[in-house]
């Protein structure tokens, strides 16, 4: 019985390993819009980063054909709707001047392509509101002077979803 314990908890080190290979740059540059900070130098970012992998890692044997990928999004997500307050303050970052919840928006809508009636559910939060808060956190990006992006440092450009202008 202790072997095959053994075997099973390697083999879902592994396996979440190969997930975290995969998916954590994504994931840490989802994470460094969210908390404002600048690529490159995001100790926030990171620290929320690794605590939804670690959530993940602890519910890895119950995904059960899930998508680990999907399900530490959300964990990301819901952490930091969660403890928004503490990313107020702007820190150099991409979209360090956006509030918290329209940076959230923006982050799930444009960046990770959520669709609004996910984004909503997910955030318990009506529909109106997702379109809301994305388009006036879009309008705040778009009315202020674009700062010069640094090439391997930026995030890869985003599409932008059906049914956003």
């Amino acid at each position: 019985m202790g072997e095959r314990r053994v075997r099973e908890q390697r083999r879902r080190a592994r396996e979440f390993e190969a997930f975290v290979a995969g998916a954590a740059g994504r994931l840490l540059r989802a994470a460094t819009l969210l908390t404002g900070e600048p690529f490159g130098a995001a100790p926030a970012a990171q620290q929320l980063l690794v605590g939804a992998l670690a959530r993940t890692y602890a519910d890895w044997a119950r995904l059960r054909g899930e998508d680990p990928y999907e399900r530490t999004r959300h964990d990301l997500a819901a952490h930091f709707a969660h403890t928004a307050w503490r990313y107020r303050r702007p820190r150099g970052g991409l979209l360090d001047r956006l509030p918290p919840q329209e940076r959230l928006m923006l982050v799930l809508r444009l960046y990770e392509g959520v669709a609004e009636e996910q984004t909503a559910a997910a955030l318990g939060l009506p529909v109106e509101r997702v379109r809301e808060l994305c388009t006036r956190g879009m309008a705040t990006v778009l009315s202020r002077p674009a700062a010069p992006v640094t090439g391997a440092d930026g995030p890869p450009p985003a599409r932008a979803p059906e049914g956003v202008a």
